[in-house]
């Protein structure tokens, strides 16, 4: 199996040893994506519906540099540190994605990076 990175200078660069996205035969795996301001690379202020749209916004940008949109979503993970955020972020999901919507998980974790309220992966086909 042949695995090709995908980079793109339109988000904030990985702080860590990970790609920002990973093309493996015909799917695209695009890691975890919180509201970091590309051009800065720290967490932009606002409430958690605020960090959902920056968080999917820098998915839709490392997207956009694998050749693929939001439209081609198959699944999505979402990880909030409350999970009383939730019904904000379908607020949110919902104006993104229209039926069939992708397949979903929604985990609660104690910490995300930077002290995000919220992370977003993907796997788009």
């Amino acid at each position: 199996m042949t695995r090709t990175e995908i980079t793109t200078d339109e988000i904030a660069q990985p702080v860590g040893p990970f790609s920002a996205a990973v093309r493996a035969e015909r799917f695209t795996f695009v890691s975890g994506q919180v509201a970091q301001d590309p051009a800065t690379g720290a967490l932009i202020d606002g409430d958690v519906s605020a960090q959902t749209e920056q968080a999917f916004r820098n998915l839709a940008a490392v997207l956009k540099a694998a050749g693929r949109t939001l439209d081609d979503v198959v699944r999505v993970g979402v990880y909030l540190t409350d999970m009383a955020d939730f019904a904000a972020v379908n607020a949110v999901y919902e104006k993104l994605f229209s039926p069939p919507c992708p397949a979903r998980t929604a985990i609660g974790v104690a910490a995300l990076p930077l002290g995000a309220a919220v992370e977003i992966d993907a796997i788009v086909n």
